[in-house]
């Protein structure tokens, strides 16, 4: 049996974009959350110490509540870069695995 052309012609671009749903790579998600996290923590920190003055980060300082070790100092930015990072990796990782399940059941 032959088969003709038309059976093998491509889906339109609206049809293939609307029958498939894209899965994300959880540890790609995980490790971009991570570094998002930790950078941000390490940027927000030096900037309130180069920044100086009396009282210094108030409102930062309460993350020494959660992150043991935690300081707003040079060092304490590095210890809540790696806290960041490891909870932004964490919740990353869980919120792309998460949302495969999702898609994998409704599919």
């Amino acid at each position: 049996m032959v088969q003709s052309n038309l059976d093998k012609r491509p889906l339109p671009t609206d049809e293939k974009l609307f029958s498939s749903v894209l899965l994300l790579n959880a540890k790609v998600v995980g490790l971009a959350l991570g570094l998002i996290f930790g950078l941000g923590i390490f940027v927000a920190t030096n900037w309130l110490v180069i920044k100086g003055g009396d009282r210094v980060g108030p409102h930062l300082i309460l993350l020494s509540q959660y992150f043991i070790g935690y300081r707003v100092t040079f060092v304490g930015s590095l210890i809540g870069a790696a806290y960041g990072f490891t909870l932004g990796t964490i919740c990353g990782a869980l919120m792309g695995w998460i949302y495969n399940k999702i898609v994998r059941f409704r599919h």
